[in-house]
C-alpha cells in the first residue's frame, strides 16, 4: 500500500472514530421540552452530565459528598454538601441562543459580604483556541423559576461551553435551552491523562467565598487553565480535615489531593490531625500526590500584631507536621506557604480572609504552578 493510500485510510479511520464518537454523546432530542413560545428547547443537564463529583451513586444529583457521608461527618459538613461549588456542565452546540432556567435549594441568594451572582448565580465560559474563556453569567432574582438567556449570535458552528453553578447555594433543578433544531452534545472526552480530577478539600475561601461568579473560586481557575477537571470539597467554616471525611475522599480516584483546611482550624487540631489525613491518604493512595496549602495570610496582620500571629502560628504547626511526615519517609508530599497566596498589597480580600475574584487569580497564580510541576511527573 503506498503512503497516499495509507494515509486516507487513516483518516478514514479517525473521522469514522470521530462520528462515533459523537454520534455517543449527542442528547436524544426527544428529551427535550419546547417551550411554548417556541424560541427553545429546554434539556435537563441530568441528561448532559454533571461534573465535579468524586463519587457516584448520590442521594441528590447536585450532591457534593456520597451517602455514606451523611452520619460519619459533622452535620454541617453534610448540609453545605448540599451547596453546588465547583459542580459544572460541559456541552456542545451549535445553537445562535443559549438560555438556562434553573431553582434553587435555599431563598437566601446572597450574603453581606459575596453577591448573589456568586452565591446562587451561574457562570458561562466557552473554549476557544483551546483555551476557556468566560462569556456569560445567570443572575439570580429569586429561589425559584430563574430564567435567562446567557448567549445570543455567537460565532457559527459548535463550540464547547462550560457552565459552573452556585457556590454557596444548592440547585434544585437546572436546565439549558437551545434553539429549536439545533444540536446539543456532552463535552469532549477530557485530553489523555487529564481524566482524573484534582481534588480540593478546604475552609469557605476555598468553596468560593467571596467570588463575584462561581468560576472565580481558584479551584476552577486552576481546572479551566489546567485542563483538569476538579472536585471542590469547600466546606464553609467546616475545613478541619474530620477524620470521618478523610477515607470518604481517599476513595476518590484523584490525580492530587490538595488540602487547604489550616483557616479552620487551630494550631492543635492541625497537629492532631493532619499527620494522620495524610497517612491515611498515602495508605489507601500509595501513588497520589498530596499537597498542603498554608493558612492564607490575614491581611490586617502587616499592621495588626494579632492577626499576624493567629496564621503564623497554624502556619507553624502545619509545616512542623509536613517536615515530621518528610522525616518519616511519606513520599510525593508537597507544601505550599502562604507568601504568595494574596499577593503583597493588601487588596485581596473583602474582609482580610475572604478572597475577592482578585484574591482568587493570585491564589491561583501561587499553586497552579505547583500542580503542573507535580502533575508532569504523573
Amino acid at each position: 500500500m503506498s503512503t497516499i493510500a495509507r494515509c486516507l485510510v487513516a483518516v478514514v479511520i479517525f473521522l469514522f472514530a470521530v462520528t462515533i464518537s459523537r454520534a455517543d454523546s449527542a442528547i436524544d432530542p426527544a428529551k427535550g421540552t419546547p417551550d411554548a413560545e417556541g424560541k427553545s428547547v429546554w434539556f435537563n443537564v441530568c441528561d448532559i452530565g454533571i461534573e465535579g463529583q468524586g463519587w457516584g451513586g448520590l442521594e441528590n444529583p447536585f450532591d457534593r459528598l456520597p451517602p455514606e457521608a451523611k452520619g460519619n461527618v459533622p452535620d454541617a459538613v453534610w448540609n453545605l454538601s448540599h451547596d453546588s461549588a465547583g459542580l459544572s456542565v460541559r456541552f456542545v452546540t451549535d445553537s445562535d441562543t443559549i438560555a438556562a432556567r434553573w431553582s434553587l435549594r435555599d431563598g437566601s441568594l446572597s450574603m453581606p459580604h459575596m453577591p448573589s451572582t456568586g452565591v446562587s448565580g451561574l457562570d458561562l465560559y466557552v473554549k476557544r483556541d483551546g483555551a476557556w474563556g468566560w462569556i456569560a453569567m445567570g443572575k439570580p432574582s429569586k429561589k425559584d423559576g430563574n430564567e435567562q438567556v446567557l448567549v445570543n449570535n455567537p460565532p457559527a458552528g459548535p463550540h464547547e461551553y462550560l457552565l459552573y453553578l452556585p457556590l454557596y447555594n444548592g440547585i434544585a433543578s437546572l436546565e439549558i435551552g437551545v434553539k429549536p433544531g439545533a444540536k446539543l452534545a456532552k463535552g469532549p472526552d477530557w485530553p489523555e491523562g487529564h481524566a482524573k480530577p484534582m481534588l480540593f478539600w478546604g475552609t469557605s475561601i476555598l468553596q468560593g467565598g467571596c467570588a463575584s461568579r462561581p468560576g472565580m473560586a481558584y479551584p476552577s481557575i486552576i481546572g479551566r487553565r489546567m485542563l483538569r477537571p476538579v472536585v471542590n470539597l469547600g466546606f464553609s467554616g467546616n475545613g478541619r480535615m474530620d477524620p470521618g471525611l478523610v477515607p470518604i475522599i481517599a476513595k476518590a480516584d484523584a490525580s492530587v489531593y490538595v488540602i487547604d483546611c489550616a483557616p479552620n482550624m487551630q494550631p492543635a487540631l492541625i497537629t492532631e490531625r493532619a499527620e494522620p489525613l495524610v497517612k491515611t491518604l498515602r495508605e489507601a493512595r500509595p501513588d497520589t500526590p498530596i499537597v498542603l496549602v498554608e493558612n492564607v495570610p490575614y491581611q490586617q496582620g502587616w499592621f495588626l500584631a494579632k492577626n499576624r500571629e493567629s496564621y503564623e502560628n497554624k502556619n507553624a504547626a502545619l509545616k512542623a507536621a509536613y517536615d515530621r511526615l518528610i522525616a518519616a519517609g511519606v513520599k510525593n508530599l508537597h507544601y505550599i506557604p502562604c507568601n504568595d497566596l494574596f499577593g503583597h498589597d493588601h487588596e485581596a480580600t473583602v474582609d482580610g480572609t475572604h478572597a475577592t475574584d482578585l484574591g482568587f487569580m493570585r491564589m491561583a497564580d501561587a499553586i497552579e504552578p505547583v500542580l503542573r510541576k507535580i502533575m508532569k511527573r504523573h
